[in-house]
């Protein structure tokens, strides 16, 4: 099998870059924040065993923004699979010398054919499906982070009320950035009111 890379470099504990998956799984030692078992699982599988797995923040972030887009949708975790097979292509990519990157691919064509129910029975066969995963892969906001969030958030709102839209969108861009979604609205008597939330 292919060594173990961290950002490029060989993972040695000579290097200080060791680092082991119960750190991921349950602190901040990489990349500032924990990260969910099937989103390292998923970071890990789309290397073939033969080659380096260059494990970097990246590439859990991209693992990450997969599993969402797989696990959206509605209905999706309410849905039955118990008497669905895993597709025959998922299975023909893994017999393949355990070809997992190509089976990643299946995974993808799956959920671009709308194959809703073969794409969650595969999720659940690979132990890449989770049905709290809205949850698990929330990322948790440091106060210092949700303090910044809310400063923004009142700028914007001061923003639009003074029409001055070119800095209110500018600001609404910032949010983005940190992954927040803007909800605009009206309250009751008539004046405009901006909630937030993590983009999921």
């Amino acid at each position: 099998n292919g060594f173990l890379q961290v950002e490029g470099q060989k993972m040695s504990k000579s290097l200080g870059n060791f680092i082991t998956i119960h750190q991921l799984l349950a602190t901040k030692d990489f990349g500032g924040r924990s990260w969910a078992g099937e989103v390292l699982r998923l970071a890990m599988l789309r290397t073939h065993y033969r080659q380096p797995i260059d494990f970097t923040v990246k590439a859990l972030e991209e693992a990450e923004a997969t599993l969402r887009r797989w696990h959206d949708g509605d209905g999706f975790s309410a849905l039955d699979v118990s008497g669905h097979p895993v597709p025959p292509e998922v299975l023909a990519a893994l017999a393949d010398d355990l070809n997992t990157a190509d089976m990643i691919g299946k995974l993808h064509g799956l959920h671009k054919s709308g194959d809703v129910a073969g794409l969650k029975s595969a999720l659940l066969f690979l132990g890449l499906y989770n049905k709290d995963f809205a949850k698990v892969l929330t990322p948790s906001l440091s106060e210092a982070q949700r303090v910044k969030i809310e400063e923004l958030v009142a700028a914007r709102i001061t923003a639009r009320a003074n029409k001055n839209f070119a800095l209110s969108d500018q600001l609404r861009d910032e949010l983005l950035v940190l992954g927040v979604v803007l909800k605009d609205g009206k309250a009751a008597d008539g004046s405009p009111v901006t909630d937030w939330d993590l983009k999921r």
